[in-house]
């Protein structure tokens, strides 16, 4: 994947992770009671969706923040613990 690709991909992470936030911080403040982020809304029930968007959001701009550094992506592995 080229820079340019990633940065626009790092941009579109990063204006989702601003809509997110602000869409949760009206919902937990209590003054609104639904909130519109482009052709979705969310109520206060969404919340803990809303949680894990915003988490997601927070990976991928990580994700790609190492990428434009020269980082390898992180992988995930599993240690078993055995009793021998």
């Amino acid at each position: 994947m080229d820079r340019e690709r990633i940065r626009k991909r790092l941009t579109y992470w990063e204006n989702q992770y601003d809509k997110l936030t602000s869409a949760y911080a009206a919902l937990v403040d209590g003054g609104v009671k639904s909130y519109t982020i482009d052709d979705r809304t969310l109520t206060r029930f969404d919340i803990s969706s809303l949680k894990r968007a915003i988490e997601e959001a927070e990976d991928k701009i990580s994700e790609y923040e190492a990428l434009l550094d020269g980082m390898a992506p992180r992988r995930a592995f599993g240690v078993l613990p055995r009793d021998w």
